[in-house]
């Protein structure tokens, strides 16, 4: 890279920065390792820390002497836990001595001898970083830091890829990657062009180049222009019209040439109206013809070597692209162009980190970060933020700004479900808010109207501590700040979705250690419904079969009803004993057939829907079904009132205590409980990106013999969107090696927000009742109506079916 590269980021800035320690250098007290990636213009520093972090713990009572019904089933206390994390800053080369400065300042506790460094600029600033950081400086190859990161975010990261489309209501489309991520093409642009085919996470070839590149566009254009500064120069080529400076094909021959195929406004030469027009050309005009000479040089190039190894995945990154939408659109435009559709540009939201982190992980490479599994943390990360010249130029030039990301280490390692139909196409979310603005306006309020309600639910989780309230306020303003950049920049991170809401807030309450506001809410209404259960069992003893599957259905959607705030629906539920159960109930009789080998239910929330609700109905499965196995799968950390793994043993062992049947299945360990890796309301069964579909929205379900519709048949177009994997490991392996046939979600996060239209290999019940008067609606049914969903994949059906309409409740 030219030396003008740089130079010129340092131009007319203010280096007099101040640096909020809790806001940027974040945790430097507790940092392990550094890695730094130092280009032309900008530098990204990386590094290791452990945090402390408050978790909710349970732990249960002794009831084996006296106790009376008052005593709570279990303790709940706050305890610290370390959590491994990983920092990202991207910042102006102008500040680096100021941010080093700064470092040194707060670096204590670090063992750290050496800084891995990668980019052009390592060797320039060398002396400076260990005079600064007294450590040494030890660079790693640029191309192989380059991949090793964007294997690393492509592995990790949900929605990291997107497609560019210029004008359209969401800019950023966020697309499905395969689970395996491998092959794919590199074209990173620079002040050249390398193009690079990875093929594993150590294999990869430079396979070509061009020497045409962002360098080649900066001084042309620096002579055309007169203007020195890279992106003032992409800011007059967002303004320009290269069609008064580039040759047309209609220019040449009046109109299209058909017989070759090209259309009139087709680029023959360009800057070939330059040689013979006698005026001036603006510098706009200009620098667009410029844009679009390289771009379609590069596309063109990437074309060929796509074609010629045979690769559909193609992803660019580099100084060139550093998220400009006009270089975005015109690389876009050139590749759709000369593959005629086949091959889409794919861009990379933190393409501008890939270096640092590669550096990083080559020096952290006898811990084996690639052994875990990693998740962003949006409280400490800044997202994809907008660039378009046109709606802020003082942001596109990015002066004083810092860019975060934070990845979090996952205690265990996630895969993918492996009951899943397709894995290369599974969607986990119902509705991309990202592309459905009607939609996002309104969650986006909703969350809002219920910040109030979470922070009271905060502070009186932890009444002991004083300093809450104020922790509470903090959490308040960041969450709602989150909420206010979605509402601006909904493509922030990633694909926007009501999950995403959902999991930003809970990362907002971890940060400000508030790791379950719902604890005591779960306690009390835990210890309530265990009162009630031994006689909910007596009752349904009592009854005949056909009898006894009407109430567990009922038992099922009515305890799922019981998210904390909805109660007032159980005034309904005695109101109108009918509320679409009957249909659900028929369908149920179809689990009257050959027995299953193992069934996987994801359960939902806690006190009366896992008591009530789900126990009974696994004592149905597990005794009168003849259920071979039964696995529970719940939340690994809390998430509103959901039920967690540690509450579900606890509860589990004093039903067992209480009931015969229960404590036979976990004796002889045909009942099973698991993590579901998950700390959301909602469930995601594996890593992938999607093209974009239309759906008639004509609500289908499926049952053994009969096809049932419980909603009315209101026709809209819905965009699905992609999600990471977010399942534990082990629960992966209990599901092969158990033969599970049966996969049960219940609930409106993980069955209607999510999963909706997920198709498995095996049989599978989604139920939740539907408790968002809004959401009903859009979904063509009434606040209350009952999703019942019983599907049969298409292998295992039944040659005749019948279809037998229903009127929802």
């Amino acid at each position: 890279m030219s030396e003008r590269s740089k130079t010129w980021s340092s131009h007319s800035m203010d280096k007099s920065i101040t640096l909020p320690p809790n806001e940027i250098f974040r945790n430097l007290e507790n940092a392990k390792r550094f890695a730094i990636d130092i280009g032309g213009s900008l530098t990204k520093l990386a590094y290791y820390s452990t945090v402390q972090h408050k978790v909710a713990k349970v732990r249960s009572f002794d009831h084996t002497a006296k106790d009376t019904e008052d005593d709570p089933l279990y303790e709940i206390s706050m305890q610290e836990e370390i959590l491994a994390r990983l920092h990202f800053i991207k910042f102006e080369n102008a500040y680096i001595e100021t941010c080093l400065d700064f470092i040194k300042d707060h670096l204590v506790n670090t063992d750290t001898k050496v800084i891995k460094a990668t980019g052009g600029g390592a060797h320039k600033f060398k002396d400076l970083i260990e005079k600064k950081l007294k450590l040494r400086v030890d660079k790693e190859d640029e191309m192989t830091c380059l991949i090793k990161g964007c294997n690393f975010v492509l592995r990790n990261i949900p929605h990291e890829a997107f497609v560019y489309v210029k004008h359209a209501d969401s800019e950023f489309r966020f697309q499905n990657t395969h689970p395996d991520i491998f092959p794919y093409l590199l074209i990173n642009i620079g002040s050249g062009v390398s193009i690079i085919k990875v093929e594993s996470e150590d294999t990869f070839e430079r396979v070509g180049g061009s020497s045409i590149g962002g360098g080649t566009f900066w001084g042309l254009g620096a002579l055309l222009t007169k203007t020195k500064r890279f992106d003032e120069l992409l800011q007059l080529a967002s303004k320009g019209q290269h069609t008064s400076v580039d040759m047309l094909v209609k220019d040449i021959y009046g109109g299209s040439y058909v017989s070759l195929g090209l259309t009139g406004d087709l680029i023959a030469s360009s800057f070939g109206k330059s040689a013979t027009a006698d005026k001036e050309f603006s510098k706009e005009d200009m620098a667009k013809s410029l844009l679009h000479m390289i771009s379609n040089d590069i596309g063109q190039l990437a074309c060929l070597y796509a074609r010629l190894h045979n690769l559909t995945r193609v992803y660019f990154g580099g100084f060139f692209i550093r998220g400009h939408p006009v270089t975005m659109h015109t690389i876009t435009y050139s590749i759709n162009f000369f593959t005629k559709g086949e091959v889409q540009a794919l861009f990379l939201r933190h393409e501008g980190y890939l270096g640092t982190i590669g550096a990083f992980l080559k020096g952290a490479e006898e811990d084996n970060p690639n052994q875990y599994s990693w998740g962003e943390n949006y409280a400490g990360s800044s997202g994809l933020m907008s660039t378009s010249p046109d709606l802020n130029p003082m942001q596109r030039a990015r002066s004083g700004t810092f860019d975060m990301l934070e990845m979090d280490r996952l205690e265990r390692q996630l895969v993918n479900l492996p009951l899943l139909q397709d894995p290369s196409s599974y969607i986990p979310d119902t509705v991309d808010l990202s592309e459905d603005a009607l939609a996002r306006e309104y969650w986006l309020y909703c969350f809002e109207e219920a910040l109030d309600g979470v922070v009271k639910r905060a502070v009186a989780s932890q009444p002991d501590l004083p300093e809450a309230a104020e922790r509470a306020e903090k959490f308040r303003h960041k969450y709602l700040h989150k909420l206010q950049t979605l509402r601006h920049q909904p493509f922030a991170y990633g694909s926007l979705t009501v999950r995403s809401l959902l999991d930003t807030r809970e990362h907002c309450l971890n940060e400000f250690n508030f790791p379950d506001p719902y604890s005591k809410i779960k306690q009390r209404e835990n210890d309530m419904a265990l009162k009630y259960f031994q006689k909910a069992v007596k009752s349904l003893e009592e009854l005949s079969w056909e009898q006894r599957q009407f109430a567990l259905v009922r038992g099922l959607l009515a305890g799922n009803v019981f998210d904390w705030g909805a109660k007032a629906v159980s005034d309904v539920l005695e109101s109108d004993p009918e509320f679409g159960f009957e249909q659900a109930k028929r369908q149920l009789e179809g689990m009257k057939g050959p027995p299953h080998k193992c069934a996987l239910f994801f359960v939902d929330n806690s006190g009366i829907d896992i008591i009530l609700g789900v126990f009974p109905f696994v004592r149905e499965l597990t005794f009168f079904h003849f259920m071979i196995f039964l696995v529970l799968a719940s939340n690994s950390s809390p998430a509103l009132n959901d039920v967690t793994n540690n509450e579900l043993q606890i509860l589990t062992e004093r039903i067992a205590a209480m009931d015969p049947v229960i404590q036979s299945a976990v004796k002889e360990d045909r009942l099973t409980l698991v993590q579901s890796g998950s700390s959301s309301p909602c469930l995601d069964l594996r890593f992938v990106l999607f093209p974009m579909y239309e759906f008639s929205f004509n609500v289908t379900y499926l049952f053994r013999d009969k096809i049932l519709l419980l909603s009315c048949h209101k026709c809209f177009s819905m965009i699905m969107h992609c999600s990471m994997s977010r399942l534990d490991k082990v629960l992966a392996g209990v599901v092969r090696e158990r033969h599970t046939d049966l996969v049960i979600i219940e609930g409106m996060g993980r069955a209607i927000h999510t999963n909706y239209y997920a198709l498995l290999s095996c049989e599978s019940l989604k139920m939740a009742v539907i408790k968002n008067s809004w959401l009903a609606d859009r979904l063509g049914g009434k606040l209350f109506s009952v999703v019942f969903k019983y599907e049969v994949p298409l292998d295992k059906k039944p040659t005749t079916l019948d279809h037998v309409p229903v009127t929802p409740s």
